[in-house]
């Protein structure tokens, strides 16, 4: 064999390798069965039903038909064919939305071939997250699982990294999971400047100098897409020629016209107040998505009407001489100062496969002070209607989309379980590769014995 018979079959077992891998990653999918469409009445019989947007209904029954909340009350009249469950000594509450997450565009975040959540370049507003969802993700299942039902799903990467949209966690396509797209602009805003104890340095101005050049790279993308639209109003009217389509402003329309906002992910009171200024003077609709730092912002927020998505409060002080309670104790600021919020995970890739545990960002919220009810309604009605989308979901309401839960307790408590779920009224499937794993060691140990 000479010398390239001998490199070309080097390179033929590469690739081999490499397809092996790439099949390893992307050809995994979860064994769960999507759920059918709702074909005859359903009615939840006896439970304790909390439609968080109103007083809770002992011994009550829920009513759906095809998708919809048609009944709530504690004595209904059944149409025919109703099937009757029954959810007595249970509690349904509607299902809960996490609204800063990559789920569907990530799997493992250590593995390149499964991270679908960030494209190439720095100005790409085009991008829209869920034409690139994965319905097979395994995440999905182990999610759902523990009562989330909606997905705020969001690109990253670069500065305008593109559009999200509002996924259910049930479906065969990408399609079907998609419940509203899009729902905003995520645009990452530079960060104002570095250690204080840096000033004056090298490395400070060249952190400002990048800095500055970024926030120049969002106005012009801003200044740029408003002309597009004005000369594509004017072409519309005949008095200017035509000019060729750009679909990074043809996708910018939604945001200048305030029917979507923009997602401004802002870490420090620097770089809010920053973010809010320029919201202000192009006139847009804003929703902050950041940390513990918001506390200090309260006033500005309240004034300007901005609301938030509060990332992760199971985090940790950002600075050393801060409270250990610092994260947890924010809810409760925001909460007095009337500024309208939501409570949601960290929301990085490396998350993703944690989002399950969003019940308890709220309950440790809720532990330090925030009112129960209001713990509650920050998973449910204001995502809801923060993303825009209370018209269907968010709360237990006629005319509403049946997203619920059935749950044997408080779905904020740890040991709480959730018993049966439904999307759309499509009854969920319940076991994921969690409960698939618990089963099977459960038997090795047993054999054990």
């Amino acid at each position: 064999m000479d010398r390239f018979t001998n490199i070309k079959c080097m390179l033929i077992l590469l690739c081999v390798s490499g397809l092996s891998l790439i099949f390893q990653n992307n050809l995994v999918a979860s064994d769960e069965v999507p759920g059918k469409k709702q074909k005859h009445p359903i009615a939840l019989v006896g439970g304790t039903i909390h439609p968080v947007s109103g007083e809770t209904i002992e011994n009550g029954t829920l009513l759906f038909v095809d998708g919809k909340i048609t009944a709530i009350g504690a004595s209904i009249v059944f149409p025919d064919s109703t099937e009757k469950i029954d959810v007595a000594g249970k509690h349904l509450y509607p299902g809960l939305i996490a609204a800063n997450t990559r789920l569907g565009l990530v799997e493992v975040a250590a593995v390149r071939s499964t991270r679908d959540y960030a494209e190439v370049g720095e100005i790409k507003p085009n991008v829209r997250a869920e034409s690139a969802i994965n319905p097979d993700s395994e995440l999905l299942p182990v999610t759902r699982a523990n009562g989330i039902t909606l997905a705020h799903t969001i690109p990253m990467g670069g500065l305008i990294s593109g559009t999200s949209a509002v996924i259910e966690l049930d479906g065969w396509t990408w399609e079907d999971l998609t419940l509203r797209g899009p729902i905003g602009l995520y645009v990452n805003w530079p960060n104002m400047g570095s250690n204080p104890g840096a000033a004056g340095s090298k490395k400070e101005k060249e952190l400002l100098k990048k800095r500055d050049a970024d926030i120049l790279k969002i106005r012009t993308a801003f200044a740029q897409a408003r002309a597009y639209l004005k000369a594509k109003d004017a072409e519309a009217g005949e008095k200017v020629p035509y000019h060729q389509t750009d679909i990074r402003w043809e996708a910018m329309a939604p945001v200048l016209n305030k029917e979507i906002p923009v997602l401004l992910r802002v870490s420090g009171l620097k770089e809010i107040q920053a973010a809010v200024d320029w919201a202000v003077s192009e006139d847009v609709y804003a929703v902050l998505m950041t940390g513990p730092d918001v506390r200090f912002a309260t006033e500005l927020l309240k004034e300007k009407n901005i609301p938030v998505i509060y990332m992760g409060t199971l985090t940790l002080p950002s600075r050393r001489w801060e409270p250990y309670d610092t994260p947890f104790t924010v809810p409760l600021e925001l909460h007095r100062a009337g500024v309208k919020f939501c409570i949601s995970g960290p929301g990085s890739p490396f998350d993703a496969a944690h989002e399950r545990n969003l019940p308890y960002q709220a309950a440790m919220a809720a532990a330090f002070g925030l009112p129960k009810e209001e713990a509650l309604k920050s998973l449910t009605l204001y995502p809801a209607q923060i993303l825009g989308i209370a018209d269907r979901v968010g709360s237990l309401e006629i005319g509403k989309d049946a997203t619920l839960i059935v749950t044997d307790g408080d779905p904020l408590e740890i040991r709480t379980q959730v018993e049966r779920e439904f999307i759309r009224g499509r009854k969920v499937q319940l076991s994921n590769r969690h409960t698939r794993l618990n089963e099977k060691y459960k038997t090795k140990y047993a054999r054990m014995k």
